[in-house]
């Protein structure tokens, strides 16, 4: 990036829009929590707009490790975790040249085993769950009838009746209560434990990770995508899975929250140390690593308004489930896909590249001339491409590539849209 638009990225222009997109994420119920610390509100606080005066938050089984390596840390999702360590852009960049460690704790986490578990999972899930293979990883969304995005999740199967789904922290209470609700309403049988506050869940992103990890495991660098598998490391029992949420090559490790800590130190001994692959990176970074690989994130480019072929995912949506193989099933809001895949959808998920320095935002409008014709989603400052990017919703007609369009940013500031994903790595 330009030394000029970083900056203006520092002083406002472009990491305010991370922060604040970071604040709007609330949980539906911060109650009941283990190990749960209470926050106060601070005057003027951005990340805890609107919440009450003491807020009793959850502490990931890093909270330590953040505090001792000075991060800011922020309430997301109804927990405590850290927003940078210094400087979101250096972290940025070390995760596309090095490897980063960002904690990600607060996703859901809900074990899911018994009699009807696929069944259950097929139903509620876009994509195929029969036939998954032990040791895989799947990407789909959880939908409502008329097709709208519930959450969009990652299902491992550990064997044909034991899963596990991992989903949005700031959803988790209603995948909860839907997957619940489901559960009662067709009479399924299975089991459901939330696994969330009883682990702990990081990602290792970059490219140099996988040489790392191969240091302590030859097992692990040999993963392919989207799969994983359950390691056994003194009394410790540690899931590592290859999937990704920076447009990097990396690993997400889910493990005992007793044993984070320790566990982490003896894969990776040189975390955060001067001259060591690996450094901590926190939800700024990780934010904007993943508009760059133009991945979605729920509450922008996801909600249940939002049904998933409108936003470019229609590779996680099987629409014939079911068709030739009754087992499969049928999933909630299939019909409602279908109809929309055959229709075609009215608007479409874009990427924006803008000129000038200053970044878009969520909520602002996408001009053509003077008329309102969509919305951006998401917007930062582009350390790896250097300049403005963004993702919107346009009119379908308007979606190709190279048209041009103006951003409702202080007056207006011309935008070209773009293929998604905006950056690719190497």
């Amino acid at each position: 990036m330009s030394n000029s638009i970083w900056r203006n990225a520092r002083s406002g222009g472009g990491i305010s829009s991370l922060e604040a997109s970071i604040g709007r994420h609330r949980p539906d119920d911060r109650n009941g929590r283990n190990g749960a610390s209470v926050v106060a509100k601070a005057p003027g606080d951005r990340y805890r707009a609107g919440m009450p005066e003491t807020t009793t938050l959850t502490r990931s089984p890093l909270h330590s490790f953040h505090v001792e390596h000075k991060a800011k840390i922020v309430e997301y999702a109804g927990w405590e975790l850290p927003l940078h360590y210094g400087s979101i852009g250096d972290e940025h960049l070390w995760t596309r040249s090095s490897g980063s460690i960002f904690d990600v704790s607060h996703m859901g986490r809900l074990r899911i085993s018994g009699r009807h578990s696929r069944k259950f999972l097929d139903r509620v899930c876009t994509r195929l769950v029969r036939g998954m293979k032990d040791g895989q990883c799947r990407y789909g969304l959880i939908c409502n009838e008329t097709g709208g995005c519930l959450d969009d999740v990652l299902v491992y199967c550990f064997s044909d009746d034991d899963y596990m789904v991992v989903c949005n922290g700031a959803n988790r209470a209603k995948i909860v209560a839907h997957f619940n609700r489901v559960k009662a309403e067709e009479e399924l049988v299975f089991k459901m434990v939330d696994e969330t506050e009883s682990t702990c869940m990081c990602a290792i992103q970059g490219p140099k990770v996988m040489e790392l990890l191969g240091k302590v495991s030859r097992e692990v660098p040999t993963l392919k995508r989207y799969r994983f598998t359950v390691k056994n490391v003194l009394v410790m029992k540690i899931i590592v899975s290859r999937t990704g949420y920076t447009g990097e090559d990396g690993v997400e490790v889910i493990l005992g929250a007793k044993f984070a800590r320790q566990a982490l130190g003896m894969l990776l001994k040189d975390i955060g140390a001067e001259g060591g692959v690996v450094r901590p990176a926190g939800l700024g970074a990780r934010d904007s690593l993943r508009m760059e690989a133009g991945m979605p994130l729920y509450g922008h480019e996801l909600d249940e308004q939002t049904d998933p072929i409108s936003a470019g995912l229609g590779f996680a949506v099987k629409l014939d489930k079911g068709d030739a193989d009754p087992q499969e099933g049928r999933f909630i809001g299939q019909d409602a896909l279908q109809r929309i895949a055959a229709d075609g959808p009215k608007r479409k998920l874009v990427g924006l590249k803008l000129d000038g320095r200053r970044s878009p935002r969520q909520g602002m409008s996408v001009l053509d001339g003077e008329r309102v014709v969509g919305t951006v989603t998401s917007g930062c400052p582009s350390p790896t491409l250097g300049h403005p990017i963004g993702m919107a919703y346009v009119p379908a007609e308007m979606a190709e590539a190279g048209t041009k369009v103006r951003i409702d940013l202080g007056g207006g500031t011309d935008a070209e849209i773009v293929p998604l994903p905006l950056y690719k790595r190497p």
